[in-house]
């Protein structure tokens, strides 16, 4: 072994060896000195202290940090001397661990390398009078045993299992961390001090207004903190550094301002990657539990900022945050929208002169860009302000093909086959509950070259378009066309308040609908006669009934005044020019306040109603009906659903009164033996051709007269519709050929009994007489009494033998 390496062994050697002989006698020091160290130490800390504290015992623990000499002290105790009041130990620890340097303790001075403290509660407090008990930190008043003396410098502090609780009654805060493992390692440069802080803790509360709840609460944070404190400006800084919250890393920064008069600290967080549900689950109750009400589905970016200026003006600090969402899939309480992309941004105050408060707060939503049902959105900013009583307001625009909105309304009420939306909207809406309430809009939805079927009603508009203009609650429809079949509709529609009623009083809207014409086939529109919807839907206002449901809710219950004018109106064989109409929507029944129409070269005036039930509909109308050409008449109205005369028979002119109700069938259809009434009728310059009762009578009675037309002048009559019958009230028929007094019951399928009194005068007789002459002369001479029954099935003419 060379020389100078056996020199270098001794040396160091004898150097080891001094310093255990060094600490070995620092030990038997100790432990033969308990009572004048613990003295010692209890007076080197107190020299920055304005408070009283206790130590029940102290053990030398010399092993624990070799080679500096450890005590530990028992029952540790630091308060300040309004203990009695508050009952809040600024220190109440079971154990502290202190290394004290072991060439300080050969100097005859203590210095102290570390601390550890285990199963220890700190308490800072202050009272709603602003005293707080960290006043104990204050130093003493200068004096010349002291006035040279240095505080203790720390190299190292520990805690194990320590609850720290921060209490500010005055301004209603709470911060209480549970710390399972901190380490630090401290140096103290001339300005102030530095170091790095190894922490794992729970946090209990982090209350900035403790009546409204925690932050972070229950959520354990991981990490190291690097910070700086310099005396000169009292202002504690802290690095940004990634500390892990509930599992999520954030990078978090703060300074915090520890001057005696303004006491602030302002907070910096950003996360790159964390889900939205994690981040709400942070904040308070209150916001937590509104945020949860809403999800996006992938990771955001999000960054934050606390600020409290220490002037206590405020109740709450200054809060700013701001996200970043791409590509994702926001869900909120009526839906979703998806490939969605926007910047967020949160402000507790957003006017400079106003408060930190929710009346002061705003929600933006910039650049927002989104497929709501399919239907790609555009807001260029969205806003939402105070949020005591929160008001929502955007500009909407879309332009999408209706293709895009099959199967994407939550229902199959409506499908699309073709067409075009373009949306143009500034919505404003109150906020109550996270449900849009008192909306208000301007703009416009334009739909063209639309090809749709209302599934319900089965009824399937082409080549339609529509201008739907909102103007504040009011709706209006302007430059409207839809195409049912051949039938063509322009129209033009108000709806006053539309918007305040379409979510909860969906059947007190009014629709006030002008529509005309050019050519309408009546059969096109039979779905309307099924029955509408009789009341609101049962979960009325609740954000799982569908889009399609509430809009298919709202076209069944709502109520319609419409006034109609048609060029040319068509229904089988029915032919009309010149509708005019007025009729009134209301819960399940159809009102026609007027209808007037000109047909078959005259006019129909009518009035009525029809009531819509499950399996048929009640109608009831009062008609009049002026100088119509009978045959057409009778064409058009399918002979009115009996074969005896027919519009084959009958030529000349009717005015007539109907009064009569009855039901027909969902599809058009008049039901047998549901007609009751009464028909007043006039016929002038008529003739009944080749009618088989009277061809009948002919051959019985009158061999020698041609009666296969004869000719009425004038006809004046009334029938009462029972049903299966009608009852012929006595008239009186002057033809050219014959005569007849009248009676009696016809029916449809049975029943019938007609009375007939026929004299055999020939009424060509009495041509040239005048008309008095002609009604006496009438029924002189032989008179054949007459009826026609049914018998066998068949209408039978037969003697009358029990006639008047």
């Amino acid at each position: 072994m060379a020389r100078w390496l056996k020199v270098s062994l001794v040396i160091i050697s004898v150097f080891v060896g001094l310093i255990i002989l060094i600490w070995v006698g620092g030990a038997f020091y100790i432990s033969a000195n308990k009572a004048s160290i613990l003295k010692s130490v209890i007076a080197k800390a107190n020299q920055s202290l304005s408070g009283k504290i206790t130590v029940a015992s102290m053990t030398p623990t010399l092993l624990d940090d070799f080679p500096s000499i450890s005590l530990s002290l028992k029952q540790v105790v630091l308060s300040d001397s309004l203990i009695e009041q508050h009952h809040h130990d600024v220190i109440n620890a079971g154990d502290i661990g202190v290394s004290l340097g072991l060439f300080s303790l050969i100097r005859g001075k203590v210095t102290i390398n570390k601390i550890t403290l285990n199963n220890a509660k700190i308490y800072l407090y202050t009272d709603s009078n602003g005293y707080s008990n960290t006043n104990v930190f204050k130093k003493k008043p200068v004096n010349a045993s002291t006035s040279n003396s240095k505080s203790p410098e720390i190299k190292h502090i520990d805690f194990n299992n320590v609850n720290f609780v921060i209490e500010n009654q005055q301004h209603h805060k709470l911060f209480n961390f549970a710390v399972n493992k901190l380490q630090g390692k401290l140096n103290y440069p001339d300005t102030g001090v530095n170091g790095t802080l190894k922490i794992d803790t729970k946090i209990n509360s982090l209350a900035f207004n403790t009546k409204k709840g925690s932050f972070v609460q229950g959520k354990d944070v991981k990490g190291n903190i690097v910070f700086n404190y310099s005396k000169a400006k009292g202002l504690l800084t802290v690095e940004p550094k990634v500390l892990t919250i509930g599992g999520d890393d954030f990078k978090i920064g703060a300074k915090i301002s520890v001057a005696e008069k303004t006491p602030s600290f302002a907070i910096n967080i950003t996360a790159d990657q964390v889900l939205f549900k994690h981040l709400a689950n942070l904040l308070s109750p209150n916001i937590t539990k509104k945020l949860l009400k809403f999800d996006i589905k992938k990771p955001i970016a999000v960054k934050g900022d606390i600020v409290d200026d220490g002037s206590g003006k405020y109740r709450d600090p200054l809060i700013k945050v701001a996200i970043t969402v791409r590509n994702n899939i926001l869900t909120f309480p009526s839906g979703k929208v998806t490939d969605c992309n926007f910047d967020g941004y949160f402000t507790n105050k957003d006017t400079t002169a106003g408060i930190i408060g929710d009346e002061n707060s705003v929600i933006k939503l910039l650049a927002f860009r989104a497929n709501y049902f399919n239907a790609p959105l555009k807001i260029d900013t969205f806003l939402v302000t105070n949020l005591t009583k929160p008001i929502a307001t955007g500009l909407v625009t879309s332009k999408f093909p209706l293709t895009n909105l099959n199967n994407s309304l939550g229902t199959n009420d409506f499908e699309f086959k073709n067409g075009d939306a373009d949306l143009f909207l500034y919505c404003r809406a109150d906020i109550d509950s996270l449900k849009f309430t008192k909306p208000v809009v301007s703009g416009k939805i334009n739909i063209s070259n639309a090809d749709i079927t209302y599934v319900p009603r089965k009824l399937h508009l082409v080549n339609s378009a529509l201008n739907l203009n909102f103007n504040q609650n009011n709706l209006s429809i302007t430059n409207g066309r839809l195409q049912l079949g051949k039938s063509v509709l322009n129209l033009n529609c108000t709806i006053d308040n539309f918007l305040k009623l379409y979510y909860n009083d969906p059947d007190k809207i009014l629709v006030k609908l002008n529509i005309n014409s050019p050519q309408l086939y009546l059969n096109e529109f039979l779905p309307l006669l099924g029955p509408r919807t009789a009341r609101k839907s049962a979960s009325k206002g609740k954000s799982k009934n569908s889009v399609s449901k509430q809009l298919s809710n709202v076209l069944e219950v709502s109520q319609m005044d419409l006034h109609l004018k048609v060029d040319k109106a068509i229904y089988q064989h029915f032919a009309a020019t010149n509708l005019d109409a007025d009729i009134a929507l209301r819960g399940l029944g159809i009102y026609f306040n007027r209808i007037t129409v000109n047909h078959a070269g005259g006019k129909l005036a009518v009035k009525g109603n029809l009531i819509q039930n499950s399996t048929y509909n009640d109608f009831k109308l009062n008609s009049t009906i002026s100088h119509v050409n009978v045959k057409d008449f009778f064409y058009s109205f399918d002979n009115f659903g009996q074969k005896t005369i027919t519009n084959k028979n009958l030529k000349g002119y009717l005015s007539a009164l109907a009064n009569i109700t009855g039901k027909i069938s969902h599809s058009g259809k008049i039901l047998p033996k549901s007609i009751y009434g009464s028909v007043v009728f006039n016929l002038t310059n008529a003739a009944l051709v080749d009618f088989a009762p009277i061809a009948d009578v002919a051959q019985f009675a009158f061999p020698g007269r041609n009666l296969s037309n004869i000719e009425l002048k004038n006809l004046d009559g009334t029938f009462l519709l029972k049903g299966n019958t009608v009852e012929i009230k006595p008239m009186q028929i002057n033809s050219s050929v014959l005569n007849v007094n009248l009676k009696g019951i016809y029916g449809y399928t049975s029943g019938t009994n007609i009375q007939m009194d026929v004299p055999l005068r020939n009424p060509k007789k009495d041509k040239g007489l005048s008309k008095g002459e002609k009604k006496e002369n009438r029924m002189r001479g032989i008179v054949l009494h007459l009826k026609a029954i049914d018998e066998d099935g068949k209408v039978k003419v037969k003697w009358n033998k029990d006639h008047d």
